[in-house]
């Protein structure tokens, strides 16, 4: 743990222009082309000092940054309908490059049509991502009772349409896959030196510290009915630990923590912290957050931390498992973006919208590295907590409602089924409904039943 201690295959291709943002969790409707009314992350209200990160880790122009961010974001909302519509063929999408042109693999020739009609790259590939992610789970399972040793990483793979396991002896691997009882078909080991950690050292990216102990990052400042507080990583602090600001000034303590398994955790904050939709721009101007709609593996992604301050780069794999010293954890985002100790909990956000919450990796913002986050809208469903927007209404009373189970501030995952008015509508890609995002209104978020 990097605590910081107190004292210290068939293609076919059709230009896509500008498309992708949003995850691969999600179904859509038959017509998977993205409507005028989907939601775009705040490209162009990027804060400059993610414009500044962008520019020197992705080297991206302020434009180029917001017309890719912009694109990824298009691009989430085609796969999220090309996903609902190819159903168990669905084999995973990612976007590529600064024009975000997104590829959807399918394990029907017979879909290839589809996708490119929609304006993606079809990839005709042997296992769906439903395979392949029932196949990472056994190993999960697996590593749930017992962290496998020497083996650090695993994770589906969408680009090579395997289960990518990082070991470094091959006895270690054949060991972990036959306990699954995960065929080697369905795996690609890669060897691997690099020994993930933990980067545990109210506005995103702000310092905070466990009972005098060490030092984490916010991620996000979160509300539960009226109390505030923020999410972070599950390996930071345990239910009952305190909390000191930035300033070294009482500000609440842990509610709830889960590590290993997973790695997030809630801080209930005392009435003197107001939670700000906001995440710390270290001197180059804070990021206001939007929402937390989920970025398509390939899209870039920004982190904030209270040692290294801002750093980009792009999602590699969604969905990876990792194992520290203290044990696995399932279920996180791997990213090229560097961290360090004291970066832990920390803000990583796609355009304006959040992504999760910086969990552990390896290397520095020195030589570069591998850090994995823990998405955040898992966390916030399992807390019942609603993430501070910039929609988040001060009065959430609206007399035009038309009643029914949809509500602003609610985190909706893909499948879930709600109400508006009189009609039933199911939900297409996880997200928190925003003021405006009505099931009516947002096509490429709900589907009418």
């Amino acid at each position: 743990m990097l605590r910081r201690r107190a004292s210290a295959v068939c293609t076919a291709t059709v230009a896509v222009g500008v498309l992708a943002l949003a995850g691969l969790t999600g179904t859509a409707s038959a017509d998977p082309s993205p409507a005028p009314s989907a939601p775009v992350a705040g490209a162009e209200q990027l804060s400059p000092g993610l414009l500044k990160a962008m520019e020197r880790d992705l080297g991206l122009t302020a434009g180029r940054a917001r017309a890719r961010v912009g694109a990824e974001t298009r691009a989430a909302a085609v796969a999220a309908g090309l996903r609902h519509s190819l159903g168990a063929g669905f084999a995973g999408a990612r976007v590529s490059g600064d024009a975000a042109e997104l590829t959807v693999a399918t394990t029907d020739a017979a879909d290839a049509a589809r996708i490119t009609e929609a304006g993606a790259r079809a990839v005709v590939v042997g296992h769906s991502l439903a395979e392949l992610t029932s196949a990472k789970a056994a190993l999960d399972r697996v590593a749930l009772h017992r962290a496998p040793e020497g083996i650090p990483v695993w994770y589906v793979d969408v680009r090579t349409n395997r289960v990518v396991v990082e070991a470094g002896r091959g006895a270690a691997t054949d060991t972990f896959l036959a306990a699954a009882g995960v065929s080697r078909k369905w795996v690609t080991i890669s060897q691997s030196a690099g020994l993930p950690r933990t980067f545990t050292d109210l506005r995103g990216g702000d310092a905070y510290y466990m009972n005098g102990t060490g030092r984490c990052s916010i991620g996000f400042p979160v509300k539960r009915g009226t109390q505030g507080g923020f999410v972070s990583a599950g390996h930071c602090g345990t239910p009952g630990v305190s909390t000191s600001g930035y300033n070294q000034q009482a500000q609440g303590s842990f509610q709830g923590s889960t590590f290993p398994g997973r790695d997030y955790s809630w801080v209930a904050a005392n009435t003197g912290w107001t939670p700000r939709p906001l995440v710390n721009g270290y001197g180059n101007g804070d990021v206001t957050v939007t929402g937390s709609t989920e970025a398509l593996e390939g899209s870039s992604v920004c982190r904030s931390g209270s040692t290294t301050g801002w750093h980009c780069g792009t999602v590699q794999q969604r969905n990876s498992s990792v194992t520290y010293q203290e044990g696995t954890v399932s279920g996180v985002t791997r990213t090229n973006v560097c961290a360090e100790p004291g970066d832990s909990g920390g803000s990583f956000l796609s355009g304006s919208q959040a992504q999760g919450v910086t969990s552990g990796g390896t290397g520095n913002c020195s030589q570069g590295g591998t850090t994995y986050f823990q998405p955040v809208n898992p966390a916030l469903q399992a807390y019942g907590l609603t993430l501070v927007t910039s929609g988040t209404p001060t009065d959430p009373t609206d007399p035009t409602d038309p009643g029914g189970s949809w509500a602003v501030g609610t985190v909706y995952a893909a499948g879930d089924v709600v109400t508006y008015g009189s009609a039933g509508y199911r939900c297409l890609q996880g997200h928190q409904a925003q003021a405006g995002w009505t099931p009516v209104n947002v096509p490429a978020l709900w589907q009418a039943l």
